[in-house]
Order: C-alpha cells, then structure tokens, then sequence
C-alpha cells in the first residue's frame, strides 16, 4: 500500500524564502490533507540494488513559525513508497537536472511525478516557444554572430537571453550599437541563445498566467522596477493582480491544451504587450504564494484537487 507521503525534489528549505516560495504553498496545503512531506536534493538521488533511493528527511512546514520548517528525521527513502513526486529544484537546466529525469523515469508509471520527468526533459523553456513564434514578438534562436546581427539590424533594440537561464539571470538589452565583443563572450558561455526584438511596454509589466492540468486558473502582473527592463520578482519587479485579454486568452488556452496533451500538469507561462514572450516554465512554476496574498485565491487547492487529493 502506497503511503501519504510526497516527496519533494528541490533546493534545501534554508533557501527558499517562505513570503513568496510556491513549493512551500503546494506542501503546505498537501500537508493539510493529513500527507507527509519527504524533502530531498537532486544531488541525493540515486539508483541502488535496481531501487529509486533518495537521501533526506521528513519535514514540517509552518508559516506562523519565524523559522517556517522543522527538520523531523533524517532518512534514506526508497521513493516507490511515495505517492506523489515534485519536481520543484530551480534551473538551470543543466547536466544534473537532466540526469534526474532518467532516474525519475523509471518510477514514472508507479508514482505520480509533478511535472513528468520525459515531459520536462523534452520541453525546454524557452525553445518550445518555437512552436508559437506567431504569438510571439520577433525571435530567433541561434550562435552564429552574423545571423543575430542581421536580427539586430532589423528591430534595431533586442533581448539577448539564455536558453537554460531563470529568473532573469544573464539578460541584456542590445541598443544603440552591437556588441561584438559582449555577444561573442555571451555565446562562447551560454551556446545557442534567443534573440528577442524588445517590447517597451515591458515598462507598464508582464502578465505570469498559471496553467493547472490543461486550464488557465490566474493571472498576476509583475511590474519593473524603475530604469529596469526585468519582470521578475527576484529582480524587484512589483506584483499585482491583472485580467487577461481576449487574445492573451486565447492563446493561454492553445498552450495549456498542448502542455497537457504533453503531459506537463503545472506551467506557468508569461506575456508582454498581449504577445507571449517565450518562457513557458515547466521545471518549477512559481507564483502561486503571490497571486493567493493578492487574490486570497488559493490555487494549490486547485493543484492537488486536480491530482485527486
């Protein structure tokens, strides 16, 4: 018999920040529902004697506590005796990251993992977004210095990001003149990037729209903060309620009916100006702690309702 156990794949609890972490949401409610928390790194995940084994410890969360988490026991758990798996570790999407999607895979039909291991190994952020390049602002996805020049040229202020980057990380906007010497240090860093023509309205913020098991549930703005051009909330962008357009609409419910069909259960996906800007997180959406201070909207009972909890 399965236990009501869920095990958590993310980074230690000590760096999260409980006013906003949405992993903290989601096991807090979970939680509520009489479940187990088992908490463990990527990096102690392992196959032993043919068994999918992570080394971690059972855990209690509290926001009312100052120190919101209470470390309960330290164990070595065969993962088959959970019942649910999130996948929660920030990117990068690196060697690691992808490395626990093959370990995960081969418990995948056993335990109900969230997001699917496969299905995030197969949809990168940002390069999936080349399937809905007509909903997008001019974008190109390449290394070779001509070709970004070229696009350049053409929309004369651009975005310059990392395929496998988050948060806002490793970002530039390209005015006034290209950078040779800047891009050519990005590429030998990052490989093939993406090449964004720039949106100014970037100004008055984006729309971060939340896609639960193929729905569109929520929506919140996040505004930058002045003389900066980043929505991120990690960058000090200002969260706010929002309502989505007719076409921001529309082309929400394109996305969340192929996430599904994909077998991605949680995204989140954003907009600038009613066009989608390309980032479609699957690794380890966020936002939900935010738009529930805003909304009083509880959306992580809508995540495990979903899951039949």
């Amino acid at each position: 018999m399965i236990n009501k156990i869920v095990a958590i794949q993310g980074n230690h609890p000590k760096k999260l920040n409980s006013i906003s972490d949405t992993t903290i949401f989601l096991a807090n409610e979970v939680q509520n529902k009489k479940y187990k928390i088992f908490y463990y790194e990527p990096k102690n995940l392992s196959i032993i004697n043919d068994k999918v084994i992570a080394k971690g410890f059972f855990i209690k969360f509290n926001y009312s506590n100052k120190k919101f988490f209470k470390i309960l026991k330290f164990q070595k758990l065969n993962l088959l005796n959970c019942k649910f798996i999130l996948i929660r570790q920030d990117p990068p999407f690196n060697l690691e990251y992808i490395s626990t999607t093959y370990i995960l895979d081969k418990i995948k039909d056993k335990v109900k993992i969230i997001n699917n291991p496969t299905a995030i190994r197969n949809i990168s952020e940002k390069l999936y977004s080349c399937f809905f390049l007509k909903y997008m602002p001019k974008t190109i996805f390449s290394k070779d210095l001509k070709e970004i020049k070229i696009f350049y040229k053409a929309n004369k202020k651009i975005i310059i990001k990392p395929i496998h980057s988050f948060g806002g990380n490793d970002i530039h906007l390209i005015k006034d003149s290209f950078k040779n010497k800047l891009i050519i240090k990005f590429i030998k860093k990052h490989g093939h990037i993406m090449c964004q023509k720039f949106i100014p309205n970037i100004k008055y913020g984006d729309k971060r729209v939340f896609l639960i098991n193929g729905k569109i549930c929520g929506a919140i703005s996040r505004i930058p903060k002045k003389g900066s051009f980043l929505s991120n909330m990690s960058k000090g962008a200002k969260p706010t309620l929002t309502k989505l357009t007719k076409i921001e609409n529309r082309i929400s419910n394109v996305i969340a009916k192929d996430l599904k069909k994909e077998n991605i259960y949680f995204a989140g996906i954003d907009f600038i100006d009613q066009k989608l800007n390309g980032d479609i997180n699957v690794t380890s959406p966020t936002g939900l702690k935010t738009y529930y201070d805003l909304s009083k909207i509880n959306l992580a009972k809508e995540f495990w309702k979903g899951l039949k909890v």
